[in-house]
Parts: C-alpha cells; sequence; structure tokens
C-alpha cells in the first residue's frame, strides 16, 4: 500500500485538472497513489480524469456534488495512505512538496498536521508576487483560531489518525463517515483544523517554503465575503460548546481578523463599500489586529481608503509603493 494518498476534489475544473494532475504526479516522493473525486461535474473533468487512470498510481471516483468537504471526506474514505493530503484541481504542488511533509511527519510522531506556505497564482497560472507565509512552530488553537496558518485546504498533509480521531457520522449518512463537516459549503477547511485543535492532542507545524501554488479567482471575490462571513459565524455557533471558555476569550479578536481578511477580499474585487463596511466591523469587533499586525492592518486601512477616494488608480499607486518597498 502506499504510503501517502493525495486527495484531488474536482469540480468543473476541466481547464486546469491536467496541470494539477502533472505537478503532483511529478512529487520527488514517489511512494504516493492520487485519488481524484469527481464531484459531479458537468464539463469534460470526468473524461480528462479517466485518461489518467493509465498511470497505476492513480484511482478515480464519480459521486453526486456533495461539495468540497463531501468530495475530501469521500477521498479520505478510500485513501490506502497513513498520511493524507488534499490538491485541490485549480492549484499546483511544488515537486519537493510531499516529500518535505512525508520526512516532516515521520521525524516527529507527536506531529498532525504538517503545512508549508503558498504562492499565489491568478486564473492564468501567473505568480500574483504574493504569498501565504504561515507561521510554523507553537502553534496552539488560539493561532488556528485567528490566523489559521495552514492557509488553505492544497497546504496540509494529515495523518490518517488524525482523521480516525475526529471522525464522525450524521443520522443522515449512510455510505460513510464524515471528517469535514458537509453542511459547510464555505469555511469548511477552518472548521475541521480548528476541531482538531480543540478535541485532540495532535501537533499543527509547518515546514519552510512556497510549496503549493494557490490561485486566486478574479472573479465574483466580494459577492462572496457576505456568504463566507455567515459560514464563519456557523462554525463559531457549532463549535463554541466543545471549548466555552475559549470561543468567550478569544471569538472577537478571531472575528475581527475575519473581517479584516473579508475586507482585503472586497478589496482585491474593488468593492470600495464592502471594503469600507467590512473594515468598519473588523474595527468594531477589537483594535488588537492593529497591535498584532500593524503593517497589515495600516495597509489594508490605506488601500481600503484609496479605493474609495480614489478608485482603482489611487489603489493601484498605494500596492506599488509596498511593491517597491519590499
Amino acid at each position: 500500500m502506499p504510503l501517502a494518498t493525495i486527495v484531488v476534489p474536482a469540480f468543473n475544473v476541466a481547464k486546469t485538472l491536467c496541470e494539477t494532475l502533472d505537478a503532483l504526479l511529478a512529487q520527488t516522493f514517489e511512494d504516493f497513489e492520487i485519488v481524484i473525486v469527481d464531484d459531479g461535474s458537468s464539463d469534460a473533468t470526468y473524461a480528462i480524469a479517466k485518461s489518467y487512470q493509465t498511470d497505476p498510481r492513480v484511482r478515480f471516483i464519480r459521486q453526486r456534488n456533495r461539495g468540497l468537504a463531501g468530495a475530501r471526506n469521500t477521498g479520505i474514505a478510500v485513501a490506502e495512505g497513513a498520511f493524507i493530503g488534499f490538491c485541490d484541481a485549480d492549484d499546483i504542488w511544488e515537486p519537493g512538496k510531499l516529500a518535505a511533509h512525508v520526512q516532516h511527519l515521520q521525524s516527529d510522531p507527536a506531529v498532525g498536521v504538517s503545512y508549508a506556505g503558498s504562492s499565489l497564482i491568478d486564473d492564468n497560472g501567473d505568480f500574483l508576487g504574493q504569498s501565504q507565509k504561515p507561521r510554523l512552530k507553537n502553534i496552539e488553537a488560539v493561532h488556528v483560531f485567528k490566523r489559521n496558518p495552514i492557509g488553505n485546504g492544497s497546504a496540509p498533509v494529515i495523518r490518517r489518525a488524525v482523521f480516525d480521531a475526529i471522525a464522525f457520522r450524521p443520522a443522515s449518512e449512510t455510505e460513510r463517515d464524515w471528517y469535514f463537516d458537509e453542511t459547510f459549503r464555505q469555511s469548511e477547511d477552518i472548521e475541521c483544523w480548528l476541531r482538531i485543535a480543540l478535541s485532540t492532542d495532535w501537533i499543527f507545524e509547518g515546514v519552510p517554503g512556497l510549496l503549493t501554488r494557490y490561485r486566486i479567482s478574479a472573479n465574483g471575490l466580494s459577492a462572496a465575503t457576505d456568504r463566507q462571513h455567515m459560514a464563519w459565524e456557523n462554525m463559531v455557533t457549532k463549535l463554541t460548546p466543545l471549548a466555552p471558555a475559549f470561543f468567550t476569550r478569544h471569538a472577537p479578536v478571531a472575528r475581527a481578523y475575519q473581517l479584516r481578511y473579508l475586507a482585503r477580499r472586497a478589496i482585491s474585487d474593488l468593492d470600495a463599500e464592502r471594503a469600507q463596511r467590512l473594515l468598519l466591523a473588523s474595527l468594531r469587533e477589537s483594535k488588537r489586529p492593529l497591535f498584532e499586525e500593524p503593517l497589515k492592518s495600516a495597509v489594508t486601512i490605506l488601500a481600503t481608503a484609496a479605493l474609495a477616494l480614489g478608485g482603482r488608480e489611487a489603489l493601484a499607486a498605494i500596492m506599488s509603493q509596498r511593491a517597491a518597498r519590499t
């Protein structure tokens, strides 16, 4: 049996699936399988995925649409590897990513969740000059809640034993356990990571480097911010009974960070009104991000003001000046 499984959830990703799979098959660590889960696609995703089954390392499952969480759960259920990674079908793993995480997990049996930073790319696969550079060490539940060091769903490689520890089966489920909560269509990642952090003793730890290329779509970012905020609040409501004192203490600051993040997404989509509303809501919740992350907070405030007062050109000037300094 392979040591590692890479689960690839795929829904209408004919444009990017080949690039994702080719990068996974080029991993320098070779003892792995790929499980592609076609989550009810209506484009050429099915035909493309089937064409890769000529490689013995590739397996393919087709299911009715259950969302990203449901596709991941199906992949986990059939995975044969002791280590399970995820790569969304529009993201790209660097060649040495799996090797780095396998070595990390094998070197420390207390680490359950291994992750790394990510480079951001656009719809065409071009680098945006931005990255997610997370905290790597001494991760506690509060860090997962406030800043989500994992960053995105294509970043972690996780021990199978971690998923065994958090498995549950709703009364309506007749096929398999759930690990990610399929009632969430957004914030399913952070809900799972925080549930691991609050209910198990497994350690979260990162490895150096930008080992994932994480695709940022330019279309409709801010249109989803209200839904994403609602999903995040639903996550807090769901998990609060698990650790009431934890959420009472940390939810306001974590909410401020979440609202600031959504404001930055609205800025990226040039939605000035939404960016202002989200930024003001963040500041009302807590001023802690101003002191804990002064540079990022200051850039968010300046960018929001520039977009509101001067539009796209003023925002471009602010961002170009920042890029020149870095």
